[in-house]
């Protein structure tokens, strides 16, 4: 079994806009042709509200504890990221692929109240027993 890869720190200028919070620089800049790596990147805790990530490649991303609100996630694949603690209010999730750990009530209490999502096998929950 492979060890899980630690968090980046990048020096890519447009991470370093993230990590500072200068996410209407970041959505511009992209907006104009800039492109940036943010596979395998540590995106924890960051404030990324508004941020535009359409056809951005997260995997990998450390986004624990990130704060999503109206960020456009449309169609990205996030099943590789981890997302324990984000919360995605008012976010645009139309297609995205969120880790298999985090159940469908999970990611709804998170876009519609900003809860921060919890996964739910690090628990030992299955939703198999629910009720029971």
């Amino acid at each position: 079994m492979t060890e899980p890869r630690k968090p980046a720190m990048k020096t890519d200028p447009m991470y370093q806009l993230l990590r500072q919070g200068k996410i209407k620089e970041f959505n511009a800049r992209r907006a104009e042709g800039e492109s940036c790596d943010l596979r395998g990147s540590d995106l924890r805790g960051l404030d990324l509200r508004g941020l535009d990530a359409d056809q951005l490649d997260l995997s990998g991303a450390y986004l624990r504890g990130a704060y999503l609100r109206g960020a456009d996630l449309r169609g990205l694949d996030l099943s590789g990221a981890n997302l324990e603690g984000a919360s995605i209010n008012a976010a645009k999730i139309s297609g995205t692929y969120f880790p298999r750990e985090v159940y469908a009530e999970e990611i709804t209490l998170s876009l519609l109240h900003g809860t921060r999502m919890r996964y739910q096998c690090m628990r030992g929950l299955d939703p198999a027993s629910k009720g029971a």
